[in-house]
């Protein structure tokens, strides 16, 4: 290979689309003849890929095949929820099968390559990424970041149905200031690694095939050129072996970070930190082979970035059939199909979260009689197709959504439902609002359908305030005038702040975007063919001005007291949050037993059993998810007041009861202790098991 071809492996363009179609900007047509491109991304559908493909294996002189990549973040055509929607399933198995049929999907259409999963911890709900990820916990993001390698890549990457995972973004993106995306990142090396790195490498550990850098500085030094993050962290302390691509522009961006005074120097800083692949910004493309001429990176650093690519390329398969992505016979009968679309449904049902139950004239709104004559539909969400589909809904056909009016429609047969947009998502037009009142006023049930729209969460989308978009809220306001029963569906990227409807309207379900299923999955839950299970993975504030809010936060030196002025707390709010980590109610009631310890101390490296019994108490078969919460009381460096250390979801019927059976080891209380190492500390520990990380029943035990 030349040194320009090396290069050109090393480069990651975009294609593009127009009215009719995949389109490739005609200079990256000449480049990919020249050898100059290794991979393209946003190219999809088999005829277009085959196209491009033959073009890299018969028109270049290598004849090296093309990686194909795309952000298949929940779903490439058929549409599964948002990544934190489906987070609050609590449901592993489910979740891997979610990223498997994605990528079953995907590569039928001609892709290899997802840019996903995203395991950024998150924390502050204005960032509007928040919505591409799995919340604020650690444990449970690392669970779920495996769970979406091992779906996307299966067991042998030659197979034709898997693609590669790329673990993103490296690192700490989501602690962006002030919500607010691209922005700075500071934090200490001890938060870093406690909270922020384990996901990133529990995907290395499953597996994962690339890895991509985040837009964010760290210490002072952009992630895209961070030797400290792609050398040492990635490669020298997990041994990753994959190759490494950056985010968009992103070496490019090194220059008004101001670590660079041009992209020349930009490219010798990323190749030298350990970036294998420039996404878009044709960096490398412009200005490696001067820097190799020159002596400030080697020839031999290209070299080892080279054979990473190649490797994936060779474990893909593509060497050995450069077409095995692209059979248009199997993309007709994949996309869309039965196994797709059921799945959609399954995991819809499982990701919505019942937030508020309380009776109405006696009487719980939900799940909705039968019987009921009439339904008035209000909301700007309530027939909307293209908002189901969430944030970076790929490649999702929004005439395939079924819409919630649909789903009513379907649950409902004999009720005659009415439908009123009401509001819009932005400006302050009311003129909806006569109608909506009317309707409202002739039904026998309202159900308010409000939210965000798919583009005011995602990327690009932070927000400084969190209500309710528009004048939905003043719409909800008008219509709870009306008197009349009211069912709120929440629809959004994020957690939204409605205190005022958790006040006075007597039923709140939290449906996030759901995809193409959506509108199916919500009705079944509102008629009570499903009993919804989901529970939350990030708090819900009262207000902005809680956030950073978060379960597993550190006690202060002052820890509230009601009774003293000089403690940690507000004078205008709670310190609590509206709804906690871990929340989420049922159409029936479980009661937990006392937690049963196996021993009461144990030694470094013995197992501690501890059992709890839950028993249904209500009258519907539910779903319940069991946590269960340690907290060290003392330790070198302080220590939060509670972690999730371990969780399992179980099934039971009315009056059934069921043991429910964890294990703690040294391995489960390891942190970074003042010296930064990362061992266990004897001493005391506080367990709670309870439905919630507010609520609990709690047991000690020491470690010796």
């Amino acid at each position: 290979m030349t040194l320009e071809e090396k290069i050109g492996q090393m480069t990651l363009y975009t294609s593009g689309w127009d009215v009719t179609g995949p389109t490739l900007n005609e200079n990256y047509k000449e480049d990919l003849k020249a050898g100059k491109v290794g991979a393209l991304f946003n190219a999809h559908t088999v005829k277009y890929n085959s196209d491009l493909q033959r073009m890299a294996v018969e028109e270049t002189r290598l004849g090296i095949p093309l990686l194909f990549g795309y952000d298949v973040i929940h779903g490439h055509r058929t549409i599964f929820p948002l990544p934190l929607a489906e987070a609050s399933s609590w449901n592993l198995d489910l979740i891997k099968e979610t990223a498997r049929l994605s990528a079953k999907e995907a590569a039928a259409s001609g892709l290899n390559w997802t840019f996903n999963p995203m395991v950024d911890i998150a924390r502050d709900p204005r960032w509007g990424r928040i919505a591409e990820g799995s919340g604020e916990d650690t444990y449970l993001g690392s669970l779920i970041a495996k769970a979406k390698v091992e779906g996307y890549q299966g067991d042998d990457l030659s197979d034709p149905f898997t693609v590669l995972a790329c673990v993103k973004h490296f690192a700490a993106y989501g602690a962006s200031q002030a919500g607010r995306d691209y922005h700075t990142v500071d934090m200490s090396d001890r938060v870093l690694r406690e909270t922020y790195l384990p996901p990133y490498k529990a995907a290395i550990d499953a597996g994962a095939a690339t890895v991509m850098t985040s837009f964010n500085e760290l210490h002072g030094v952009p992630a895209s050129g961070s030797r400290y993050l792609m050398t040492e962290i990635l490669r020298e302390e997990w041994r990753f072996k994959g190759f490494v691509v950056t985010d968009y522009t992103s070496i490019n961006e090194m220059v008004p970070h101001g670590v660079v005074a041009n992209e020349k120097e930009a490219a010798d800083l990323a190749l030298n930190a350990g970036v294998d692949m420039d996404m878009q910004g044709g960096v490398y493309n412009d200005h490696l082979a001067t820097l190799v001429n020159e002596g400030k990176v080697s020839e031999k650093q290209v070299d080892e970035a080279v054979r990473r690519i190649l490797e994936m390329k060779w474990r893909l398969g593509l060497f050995k059939d450069p077409y095995r992505y692209l059979d248009e016979k199997r993309e007709l009968q994949v996309l869309f199909s039965k196994e797709l679309m059921d799945h959609a449904l399954v995991s819809a049902r499982e990701s919505i979260v019942l937030l508020k139950n309380e009776p109405y004239n006696n009487k719980k709104l939900l799940p909705i009689a039968n019987d009921v004559k009439s339904i008035a539909l209000i909301g700007p969400l309530g027939d909307n197709q293209i908002d189901m589909l969430g944030t970076w809904h790929a490649s999702g056909d929004a005439n395939k959504v079924v819409t919630v009016l649909q789903g009513l429609k379907e649950a409902f047969p004999k009720a005659k439902i009415t439908y009123t947009k009401g509001a819009d998502f932005m400006g302050s037009d009311k003129s909806g609002f006569e109608e909506a009142t009317k309707n409202a006023r002739a039904a026998d049930l309202v159900i308010m359908a409000v939210g965000e729209n798919h583009q005011q969460s995602g990327e690009a989308a932070s927000r400084s305030g969190l209500d309710l978009p528009g004048v939905q809220q003043e719409l909800v306001e008008a219509i709870y005038q009306t008197g009349k029963p009211i069912v709120a569906l929440v629809m959004a990227g994020r957690p939204l702040t409605i205190g005022w409807m958790d006040e006075n309207i007597p039923a709140i379900v939290n449906t996030w975007h759901l995809g193409t299923m959506a509108g199916k999955a919500i009705a079944e839950v509102l008629a009570g063919k499903y009993n919804p299970s989901g529970k939350l993975t990030i708090t819900f504030p009262r207000n902005v001005g809680q956030i950073p809010i978060y379960y597993s936060m550190k006690n202060t030196g002052r820890p509230f007291d009601a009774d003293s002025k000089y403690t940690s707390k507000y004078l205008d709010v709670s310190n609590e949050p509206l709804y906690p980590f871990g929340y989420g109610l049922s159409y029936t009631t479980f009661e937990y037993g006392e937690p049963k310890l196996s021993k009461i101390e144990i030694k470094e490296h013995e197992n501690l059993t501890i059992e709890v019994m839950v028993k249904n108490t209500g009258e519907y078969e539910g779903q319940e998810v069991v946590q269960l919460y340690v907290r060290d009381l003392v330790g070198s460096v302080t220590r939060p007041v509670k972690e999730l250390k371990g969780f399992e979801k179980i099934s039971l019927k009315p009056g059934e009861s069921k043991v429910v059976t964890f294990t703690i080891n040294s391995d489960n209380l390891k942190f970074y202790t003042r010296d930064m190492s990362y061992r266990v500390e004897p001493g005391e520990f506080l367990i709670t098991i309870g439905p919630n990380s507010a609520e609990g029943k709690t047991a000690q035990f020491t470690l010796k």
